[in-house]
């Protein structure tokens, strides 16, 4: 990692202009490893230490990629409409280094969101191209029989779609909860797939990503951490 300005990885994580930044190094704010810096100019290998502003502990990261457990009642947009947006759930840092949701939910489906500031990144993991299978647990109206999986492996018709839409795997969980495996997503295509066999989709969750699992998480609803480096191989990994 090559040596930057302490203003500028202090800029770079999300605490305000350079000129804020500044003024907070030389009025005493900033502690490196404990120490106080008033240089802004100081240089130093951000990967390398821990810092502190205004007693606030933080980690260096050139790039962010974070997990979400959304709750329901939150659009999945820099600019929502009519819901609050996700980007509220975060700190004010992370939502100045214009992190954005990787792909939707809707604003009623609950579990595992990404987000991320690197465009690559959100590019290869909301992509139908690069197939990562996301799993969902759709709760539904009517009890599920046991043939419902095989029809939606074999592929049901949606509305205005040319042709059958199939899931990479389903499961019943229970009478009322049934899993879900996609490789892409369509609009509402869970509850659409629910409604074209002949159900309701009362509640639907986001379970999994590639082969990580919300279960796997500890992660409480609304909560948020970054992603570790295993965690991040899963997101590209098929389902186990």
């Amino acid at each position: 990692m090559k040596t930057l300005p302490i203003e500028k990885i202090l800029q770079s994580q999300g605490y305000g202009s350079r000129k804020w930044c500044r003024d907070c190094i030389e009025n005493g704010n900033f502690r490196i490893d404990g120490q106080v810096f008033t240089d802004p100019k100081f240089l130093i290998d951000p990967s390398q230490h821990e810092f502190r502003v205004f007693e606030e502990r933080f980690d260096y990261h050139e790039q962010v990629y974070l997990i979400l457990n959304k709750p329901s009642g939150f659009e999945c947009s820099r600019s929502p409409t009519r819901h609050p947006g996700v980007l509220v759930l975060l700190s004010d840092p992370m939502r100045r280094r214009e992190v954005q949701p990787v792909g939707r939910l809707d604003h009623d489906t609950t579990g595992l969101l990404l987000l991320s500031d690197d465009g690559g990144f959100i590019h290869r993991q909301s992509s139908p191209k690069h197939h990562v299978p996301k799993t969902y647990w759709a709760h539904t109206s009517e009890p599920i029989g046991s043939e419902v999986s095989e029809k939606l492996i074999q592929g049901v018709q949606l509305n205005d779609e040319p042709h059958p839409i199939a899931a990479l795997s389903s499961k019943v969980i229970s009478p009322h909860i049934l899993e879900i495996v996609l490789a892409e997503g369509k609009y509402h295509q869970v509850k659409r797939m629910i409604a074209a066999i002949g159900n309701h989709c009362a509640r639907l969750e986001r379970v999994g990503i590639g082969r990580l699992t919300l279960a796997s998480l500890s992660l409480p609803e609304g909560s948020w951490r970054h992603l570790s480096e295993d965690e991040l191989a899963l997101l590209v990994a098929p389902p186990l």
